[in-house]
């Protein structure tokens, strides 16, 4: 069976599900990149979980539409791919070995930040999904080591898809055009993450709050970012990080994806 990358996409707004931009063409093409998985777990921004992470046992997980104020044709998507229950009870196991509470969910759903991306990467929804919730207000550090403890799906054909957000302030969208000028200090921190992902400074980046520039100003909380942590603790000893896609979408949100391999 061949080693999967693990992966971090940003996923933006929503409205990636209907509009076109190069994150939504890019998305649309890197599910024929990879070696097919038996089954897939989402670390998704959009579910966070209280003191430990939990996984999805749902066995046919509803598509859940949780935003507002967008086009009715979003919120009658659908994304029926099957559950991963065993999947998602092996990440489980996995976690706890390593001394990691888990929460199990019977009947978690995908929220958007899983379907929306799985949706343009595998459209005909035949691969078992299952998801893992970030926990709330836990450090970039726990977050890579919750992922430190799935590495061994990436060698059972179980793909660890991460998604958040590159950057992801949205106090500052002003209904900004899709490709609308970027603002200094969203590029510099892209910049920035890039550097020191393909360097592998891990410090620095566990750190990133402190040593970033413009840190706050990109994520004012940190849930969109904390699946990237996820992402490169699941990659395992030895991983590097490789910009598969790079952009902007309304000046403030970089799109940026990553494989770890």
């Amino acid at each position: 069976m061949n080693r999967l990358p693990t992966l971090f996409v940003s996923h933006g707004s929503p409205m990636l599900a209907l509009q076109d931009s190069p994150a939504r063409r890019f998305l649309q093409e890197l599910g024929k990149s990879l070696p097919r998985p038996r089954a897939i777990v989402v670390v998704s921004a959009h579910w966070e979980t209280a003191n430990s992470p939990a996984v999805s046992l749902a066995p046919q997980p509803e598509t859940i539409h949780d935003f507002g104020g967008f086009p009715r044709a979003l919120f009658e998507m659908r994304y029926p791919a099957p559950g991963a229950p065993e999947a998602a009870e092996r990440a489980a196991t996995l976690l706890e070995a390593a001394g990691i509470a888990v929460g199990r969910s019977a009947q978690r759903g995908l929220d958007h930040g899983a379907w929306v991306p799985l949706r343009l990467m595998y459209p005909d929804a035949d691969i078992p999904v299952a998801q893992l919730s970030v926990v709330r207000g836990a450090s970039p550090a726990v977050h890579e080591q919750i992922g430190r403890a799935l590495a061994a799906l990436r060698e059972e054909g179980v793909l660890v898809l991460a998604s958040g957000s590159l950057t992801h302030n949205l106090y500052e969208f002003r209904g900004q055009h899709l490709d609308a000028p970027v603002p200094h200090w969203v590029a510099e921190f892209e910049v920035w993450m890039k550097a020191r992902l393909e360097n592998d400074d891990q410090a620095a980046l566990l750190d990133y709050r402190r040593a970033a520039p413009f840190a706050a100003e990109n994520h004012p909380t940190d849930e969109h970012l904390l699946p990237l942590f996820v992402a490169m603790g699941a990659a395992g000893p030895g991983a590097r990080a490789r910009q598969i896609h790079a952009s902007y979408e309304h000046g403030i949100l970089a799109m940026d994806a990553y494989a770890f391999e």
